[in-house]
């Protein structure tokens, strides 16, 4: 047949060169999402130096929250058509200069700039790229992976948290941002590791049975007769464009999915309320009385305990029997959040506040890890970098707004139970969301995968970037072929 030289593999390796994947995606993570949280801690200093309200100043943290999720399609887009390793390190170079020129702000319009959009940006080229290569490289144990890799979130936010508080202390807000800058610079290390997923050359013809080989041969043919690009043929440019068209359609079709469609829903509601906890946790702290140096400790009990939620979830749903359950501990993980917003405005203590950090630490960590593996297993492997671009991009809206709603509410009622009212709320109805949707799946499915990301069950066709092409049968657990 024509296409004998088609790079073939069985399936990820499970790996290797994967677990280097794994320690760059930790990295990434502590350089991001850890950053971001331990931004809290500059609110009470932004706010006394510009004398400015709760509201204005929420609006830092919701920039680069909402840049970096409003962006993650450009992340996605930039790591498929050139690189992960390219976006990566445009990534950190960008962010680290956010930073940087953050603490030469002169009013909070320059840090809505600097700090909310450049540096946010910056993170979003670096975040999505790093986790979807994750998947790439990990198939059977890939909850274990994505949950050892998100744990730099909370082990970054853990260590931060307290360092940049004492940061802020001897060097002053200022002083602080530049550091971070330098620090946050790692990110362009982290893309260089980054390396392109490759695999060994196999002779189709020699690897498929012939019933394979013919499925195949007609899934090939089926896509150039739709593409109009003949081979052997001169590329035209309305050919070159119509290639171009369908593959970006192909790309997106995940969202013909049900599944999809209700967990995009529910991301909405969980974005909303899971941004509020990490903002104003520790200026709720210091409005009951507890030290600067015991509230940023809050922060750090979030994210070691993040760190045990991470991997031992990512642990657990690994395991047999419960696998084909990682939806449900998903949604448990993200209504038990919900159940520790609404206990806040009670816990007026040091002492008292402990317990919320540990357990909402916890049950973060845990819905954090799974969030990629969820995605995964209902849209595949094949279409996981653009559909957790889509994911993150919908945590955008909600993240922008969020903050500055809450600080609305804390203005006008003079208190915080308001806004975290209504973040557990959010968070509970998306849960809710996700359990009803189960419920209804359940009732009228006809048989088992009715949400095929392959119309062929026994052929399924991956691409890793446009640089490598693989076949694996379509299981959960893609066997050698």
């Amino acid at each position: 047949m024509a296409e004998t030289n088609k790079v073939l593999v069985a399936a990820p390796p499970d790996g290797g060169w994967g677990w280097m994947i794994v320690a760059s995606c930790f990295v990434v993570t502590i350089c991001t999402r850890a950053v971001t949280r331990c931004i809290s801690i500059f609110f009470v200093e932004f706010q006394m130096h510009f004398a400015q309200d709760y509201s204005k100043t929420a609006w830092i943290h919701s920039l680069v929250d909402c840049t970096t999720m409003l962006c993650a399609p450009l992340g996605s887009f930039i790591g498929n058509r050139l690189s992960c390793r390219f976006a990566v390190v445009l990534g950190g170079f960008m962010a680290s200069m956010g930073l940087i020129l953050s603490s030469f702000a002169t009013s909070l319009e320059n840090l809505y700039l600097s700090l909310g959009v450049l540096t946010g940006i910056g993170f979003a080229l670096c975040y999505t790229p790093a986790i979807a290569m994750v998947g790439k490289y990990f198939c059977k144990r890939k909850s274990l992976a994505y949950g050892v890799a998100m744990s730099g979130s909370g082990i970054g936010t853990f260590i931060l948290a307290p360092v940049v508080q004492h940061l802020i202390e001897l060097y002053s807000w200022r002083g602080a941002l530049l550091l971070l800058g330098g620090f946050v610079a790692n990110l362009c290390v982290c893309g260089a590791l980054m390396r392109p997923i490759a695999f060994k050359e196999e002779q189709l013809s020699g690897t498929l049975s012939a019933d394979e080989e013919n499925t195949y041969n007609k899934q090939q043919n089926d896509l150039n007769s739709k593409s109009a690009c003949k081979p052997g043929q001169p590329i035209r440019t309305d050919c070159l464009n119509s290639c171009v068209f369908l593959q970006s359609l192909q790309e997106y079709s995940f969202f013909l999915m049900p599944d999809f469609m209700v967990l995009a829903v529910s991301i909405l509601f969980l974005a909303y309320g899971c941004s509020v906890p990490f903002v104003y946790l520790v200026p709720y702290a210091l409005n009951v009385g507890v030290s600067h140096q015991n509230s940023a400790f809050l922060m750090s009990i979030l994210g070691v305990i993040g760190i045990i939620g991470n991997i031992t979830f990512g642990w657990l749903t690994d395991r047999r029997c419960l696998k084909k359950y990682r939806y449900f501990c998903f949604l448990i993980a993200v209504g038990m959040d919900g159940l520790c917003c609404l206990l806040i405005p009670i816990l007026q203590s040091f002492p008292l506040l402990v317990p919320f950090s540990v357990l909402y630490g916890y049950f973060d960590g845990a819905y954090v890890a799974l969030l990629p593996v969820v995605t995964s297993d209902i849209v595949g492997t094949q279409y996981l970098s653009s559909a957790l671009g889509v994911v993150f991009f919908l945590h955008a809206i909600p993240y922008l707004i969020s903050p500055p709603i809450a600080g609305w509410l804390v203005d006008r009622k003079g208190t915080y139970t308001a806004a975290f009212m209504l973040s557990g709320f959010s968070m509970i109805f998306s849960s809710v969301l996700l359990v009803c949707a189960a419920l209804i799946k359940k009732c009228f499915r006809t048989r088992s995968g009715s949400y095929s990301t392959n119309s062929d069950p026994k052929l399924q066709i991956w691409t890793n970037t446009g640089e490598t092409e693989y076949c694996v049968a379509a299981d959960q657990e893609p066997k050698p072929v």
